[in-house]
């Protein structure tokens, strides 16, 4: 290979690919200038004056730039199985995705690892995994599974591997638990995401003295700054539930900061949401918009990220680099016009080469049966309120996955439920059949009528249901039993609307348009129940299962302090 594109950057020998009259977006210099580019085997032999190829296309002044990276993201919570998801993400401009498949992992465990590798194997993106590093997230909780060091060295050689996902236990390291500190040292020398929400002082010190190299958990530019200076790399945040971009680099801009060590992600991201604007374009034209001058911008989403994981081969159109490339029309509203990936022309205008995406590996049985269900009844998912008695409840913020603390006694709740201010939640354990449901109070979710419940509830996947009648919300459990995960609306015991999700309760093997289409029913349905304006009806639902993000979570062993990391009365 080395000896045709020595060949062809000399002009000795055609190229496979060139493409003529680009404006070239130079990630090195932060500039743009005109030229050819010439591609031999899937990797770009030069950059200048070129013609002589098996195919030629003139972009006439078109601006090229590298394939972009989104630096983390859960494919699960896309709901998308893995072809689906990455036939969304090359129509944006993204061609490599660094994702961390814990969702599944929570579910099942290395089969569900491996499983993901399978499903993304041959498609015409760079897929790459970190091995998820907290299965289950805390002990606070019961999952699917349980991954010590000694299991995740089993995948830790597979090529497509880069290093250990997002450790989510900072008391685990902070208290210098054995299990945290073996899979640290398992991937020494290899990237280590991590995910220290609000962590700042010695504690955050301490933290990234242990080996973790990135965080995307900021949500404000002090936080950013911090742990920049501490010597993270920032993956600077935009999904469905959680929107950060706004806030950091509206500071990185007006302190005029270096944007070196930060990248573009999206964590967890709605399909409907990536169909409408994309992933890590959307970041670019959101930073764009605050003033970033846009090289810059495509610089944070593609050579950054490329250096942050260690990927030399991706990240810029040069000599050497792989083939990886976006055409845009302008660099203000990035509409993507090619991608092409490896030097081949992948998708175009909108629209995915469907050939690369005719064959999906199925899911395996085990996971797609994973619903699983002890007995129950209605009053076990609305305990009777003592009147004196104070109770926690989670408090909502708009357009946040983080949660206030709040407090009712059993009067006030009472009142409040009749009046439409909170909902009962519950959380079940769906795996295994081990009979615990965590019972409590939510305001902010805005449900007047009815209940909504999910098997997406991060990061353990038990089953979520909300609303203010036992039977409805009975009602909505016993649906989702019945589909085997997904999402559903039930309102005076007849179900509205379900989308179910077969695999692993997460995922549906439907088409992108398909699925995108359901999503956009219930979510629709979900607002006419009241669900209210700021907060996702089902992705910011999901989190309120999440002990590792402040401030108050439920779990199905009960309601939980995410500061004190304790247990409520």
């Amino acid at each position: 290979m080395k000896e045709r594109l020595i060949q062809a950057a000399l002009g000795e020998a055609p190229a496979d690919l060139v493409l003529k009259n680009a404006q070239v977006v130079d990630v090195f210099t932060g500039t743009v200038f005109p030229a050819d580019i010439a591609v031999v085997d899937g990797f770009i032999a030069g950059v200048g004056d070129y013609s002589e190829a098996a195919e030629v296309a003139d972009l006439h002044g078109a601006f090229v730039a590298p394939g972009l990276i989104n630096a983390h993201c859960h494919v699960e919570s896309s709901m998308a199985v893995p072809s689906a998801y990455c036939a969304e993400e090359l129509r944006w401009g993204v061609t490599t995705l660094i994702t961390d498949p814990h969702e599944i992992a929570n579910v099942a465990g290395l089969p569900g690892i491996q499983y993901m590798l399978d499903a993304s194997e041959g498609l015409p993106v760079n897929y790459y995994v970190m091995l998820p590093s907290c299965v289950p997230a805390t002990p606070f909780e019961h999952a699917g599974c349980t991954l010590s060091a000694d299991d995740l060295a089993q995948l830790a050689v597979h090529p497509r591997v880069l290093g250990l996902g997002e450790m989510m236990n900072l008391p685990g390291v902070l208290g210098r638990d054995p299990g945290v500190l073996r899979k640290l040292t398992l991937f020494n020398g290899r990237i280590a995401d991590g995910h220290a929400p609000q962590a700042h002082g010695r504690p955050l010190q301490a933290y990234i003295a242990a080996g973790v190299h990135t965080d995307h958990e900021a949500v404000s530019y002090g936080e950013a700054r911090e742990k920049l200076r501490a010597g993270l790399a920032v993956l600077v945040r935009e999904g469905s539930a959680s929107r950060n971009l706004e806030a950091i680099l509206s500071g990185v801009l007006a302190e005029s900061l270096s944007t070196g060590r930060l990248a573009f992600c999206t964590d967890d991201k709605h399909l409907a949401d990536i169909r409408r604007e994309g992933t890590v374009r959307w970041c670019v034209k959101k930073a764009v918009g605050l003033g970033m001058d846009p090289v810059r911008a495509l610089r944070i989403a593609t050579l950054n990220a490329a250096r942050i994981y260690n990927l030399p081969h991706l990240g810029a159109v040069a000599p050497g680099r792989q083939g990886d490339l976006v055409v845009f029309h302008d660099l203000q509203e990035l509409d993507v016009l090619r991608v092409y990936q490896k030097g081949v022309l992948v998708a175009e205008n909108g629209s995915v080469r469907q050939e690369f995406f005719a064959q999906s590996a199925p899911a395996p049985e085990a996971i797609r049966g994973s619903v699983n269900l002890a007995p129950f009844d209605a009053a076990r998912l609305a305990p009777a309120l003592e009147p004196g008695k104070r109770y926690p409840v989670i408090e909502m913020l708009p357009h946040e996955i983080a949660t206030e603390k709040g407090s009712l006694t059993g009067a006030e709740a009472e009142k409040a439920l009749e009046n439409g201010q909170v909902c009962r939640i519950a959380v079940l354990e769906r795996h295994h059949a081990r009979g615990n449901i965590g019972c409590g109070l939510l305001r902010g979710y805005g449900l007047r009528e009815g209940a909504a419940a999910t098997t997406v509830a991060h990061d353990s996947h038990n089953l979520i249901v909300v609303g203010r009648d036992a039977h409805d919300m009975e009602a909505a459990v016993r649906e989702l039993e019945r589909v085997q995960g997904g999402y559903t609306l039930v309102r005076g015991g007849q179900v509205l609307d379900t989308l179910p999700l077969p695999v692993g309760g997460l995922m549906s093997p439907l088409p992108p348009e398909e699925l995108n289409a359901c999503l956009q029913r219930i979510s629709k349905r979900a607002r006419e129940l009241g669900v209210q304006e700021g907060v996702d009806p089902f992705i910011t639902l999901s989190f309120m299962a999440l002990p590792v993000i402040p401030k108050m979570r439920i779990t199905d062993l009960g309601m939980f302090d995410a500061e004190k990391f304790s247990f409520c009365d």
